[in-house]
């Protein structure tokens, strides 16, 4: 096999072990039991989840938010931050978050069928928790340096967080090597056809005028045409931040080595029980996200 056709299945690979790794890294988002935080002090969903997915960080500004989330605008980031440090430090917000994830874990994957496939992805995943680099990736060192859990379903969870994390990390530093800055992002994959623009700036928190700005500067750059479509140049773009995404995420791959398809084959089976039991949405935009007024 040559350079060219290893690189193609490594990043085959990236991309399927990053859509496996989002359904099980749902498990922090979705379930019924992670909206416990509602009883706990804080003012809906969204109030939570910036308070739990930024609580690695420390308590993190709503600037340093901002710019390592990198597509929410930074008004709807400080709906959440820095007020949600007041209700939870960031320390108790994390075992807060474990203990619900693992109660919705528990509950999902109730069968004994899953105990086994759990250990062993358990043990693939601990292997390669130190061997990723974090130079540029500050979501994902910060994750990388939590404690692993003991328990072996929270442990897999945790395992494709940080996978989940070091791939979004990249695609940041793509993002930004292809001058699509945080609205214009977004822009460009609803002009793709993923979301509409009035559900992604409800889900992100920009503006109409905002939209309409990042428009313009896009079809300037020829990359969507007049009617808000993606054109022939827009796509190639989007393949180009893609296939960047995909070689900065290959170092996952190429520590996983030969359990690459051992780990794809259990992640296939925890994700098809997620998504078949209707616990994640398994699109985005995530329509009961989406239908959230916070």
């Amino acid at each position: 096999m040559n350079h060219a056709e290893d690189s193609v299945l490594n990043h085959q690979a990236s991309r399927q072990l990053a859509k496996l790794a989002e359904a099980v890294h749902g498990c922090g988002y979705y379930p019924t039991e992670i909206k416990d935080f509602n009883n706990r002090g804080f003012r809906g969903w969204w109030h939570a989840y910036f308070a739990y997915r930024a609580a690695p960080l420390g308590q993190a500004s709503e600037k340093m938010v901002t710019a390592t989330f990198y597509n929410f605008a930074p008004r709807m980031v400080a709906k959440s931050i820095p007020s949600c440090w007041e209700i939870m430090s960031p320390a108790t917000v994390r075992s807060t978050h474990l203990e619900l994830i693992d109660q919705a874990m528990h509950r999902i994957f109730d069968h004994e069928q899953f105990e086994a496939p759990f250990k062993v992805a358990h043990s693939i995943l601990r292997s390669i928790g130190d061997k990723l680099p974090v130079a540029g990736r500050p979501l994902f060192a910060s994750w990388a340096s939590e404690a692993w859990p003991e328990d072996s379903m929270l442990a897999v969870w945790h395992g494709v967080t940080l996978l989940r994390e070091f791939r979004f990390d990249g695609h940041n530093i793509a993002l930004i090597a292809g001058e699509l800055d945080p609205t214009e992002c977004h822009v460009m994959m609803s002009a793709n056809g993923r979301g509409d623009p009035a559900t992604i700036q409800k889900i992100r928190g920009w503006t109409a005028e905002e939209w309409q700005h990042a428009a313009t500067r896009l079809r300037q750059r020829n990359l969507i045409d007049e009617n808000g479509n993606q054109t022939d140049a827009g796509l190639l773009a989007r393949k180009n931040i893609e296939h960047h995404t995909d070689r900065l995420a290959s170092p996952i791959v190429t520590v996983l080595a030969d359990e690459v398809e051992a780990l794809l084959k259990l992640l296939s089976l925890f994700s098809d029980r997620l998504l078949s039991s209707g616990e994640v949405p398994g699109i985005w935009p995530p329509p009961n996200v989406a239908a959230l007024s916070e």
